[in-house]
Order: C-alpha cells, then sequence, then structure tokens
C-alpha cells in the first residue's frame, strides 16, 4: 500500500495514481462478493418477508454516508492539525448516536405508513439506530490505523471503511430481522 505522502497529485502519473489506488479497490470488491454471501446466508429470512430487501440500500447507504462525514472531516484535520483521536472518537461517537436515533425513527415511521407492518418497521429503525451509530466509530479508527502505519489515510480509508461499513451494516440489519421478525 502507498506510503503516506503529501505531493500534489495533479502532477502525478496516471500510473502511479492507478497503483496506489487499485489495492483499496480491489480489496474493496473482495468485500463486495463477501456481502453477497453474507446475503445469501440470509435468503431464507428476505424471501419469507421480501419488503425486508426493500430497504438494504438505504440501511447501507445510510450508514456509510454516516460514516463517509465523519471520515471526510477527519482525514481533514490530520493533514492540517496533529491528531486528536480520542477527542474525535468520543464526540463522534455522540454524533453517531443522535443520527441513528433521528434516521432510525425517519425510516421506521417511513416504513409503518408505507407498508403498516410493525415488524419491518421496528426492524428497519432498530439496525438504523445501531448501524448510525457505529458507523463513525468504523470511519475514525481505519484512518487513524493507516495514519499511525504512515499510509496515506486519503487513499486507503474511504474504500476499506466502506467495505467494513457495509459489511456491518447488512450483517446488522439481517440479525435484526431475525431477532424481530423470526
Amino acid at each position: 500500500m502507498a506510503r503516506f505522502r503529501l505531493e500534489d497529485d495533479s502532477k502525478e502519473k496516471i500510473t502511479l495514481l492507478i497503483r496506489e489506488r487499485i489495492p483499496w479497490l480491489i480489496l474493496g470488491l473482495c468485500g463486495g462478493i463477501l456481502a453477497t454471501f453474507i446475503v445469501s446466508r440470509f435468503e431464507n429470512i428476505l424471501s419469507r418477508n421480501i419488503s425486508l430487501a426493500f430497504f438494504l440500500p438505504v440501511i447501507v447507504y445510510m450508514s456509510d454516508a454516516i460514516g463517509t462525514q465523519t471520515e471526510n472531516v477527519y482525514v481533514r484535520n490530520l493533514a492540517k492539525f496533529k491528531d486528536n483521536f480520542f477527542k474525535y472518537l468520543f464526540k463522534e461517537m455522540l454524533v453517531g448516536i443522535c443520527f441513528g436515533l433521528i434516521f432510525g425513527l425517519l425510516l421506521g415511521l417511513f416504513v409503518k405508513i408505507w407498508l403498516g407492518s410493525d415488524y419491518v418497521a421496528l426492524t428497519v429503525a432498530t439496525a438504523m439506530f445501531i448501524d448510525g451509530s457505529l458507523a463513525p466509530v468504523v470511519a475514525l479508527i481505519v484512518p487513524e490505523l493507516l495514519f499511525k502505519e504512515h499510509t496515506d489515510p486519503a487513499l486507503g480509508a474511504g474504500p476499506f471503511t466502506t467495505i467494513i461499513q457495509n459489511l456491518i451494516s447488512l450483517s446488522v440489519y439481517l440479525i435484526v430481522a431475525v431477532l424481530i421478525i423470526f
């Protein structure tokens, strides 16, 4: 993986940019394949209540979006200021809990109004709360570890954090569905 550097990427050769970025994207592709296998393990549950599948994209997207915002701010901070990991971690944990609660309630309400199912609404709301709460933690740990290893967090954090967050959010959602609905 690329070592942390502060050169102007607009002046670098395309081959260097590809060489630095492709390992992270290949890792993301492998993680995406793993996510496919995770979802396939829950085929029976999804086939028994197909409406659960409707919310896979929004659960994964919102979890990743919450994490991406946290990650971008933190990576920008790493480039400009000193490393304040524990301060960011505490604050972003609270932000994540708030976002998880807000978006869990909004999404659960939408499901209840649209589908009229208390169980699906509770499943979606609970999973969104958990995933939204976890997303900032994952989004801070990955760039921090890369930074400590002197690897450019701007290159690896996005793809690596995204796939970790996707795997977590899918797993949480499907496990919550098993616990609540079945």
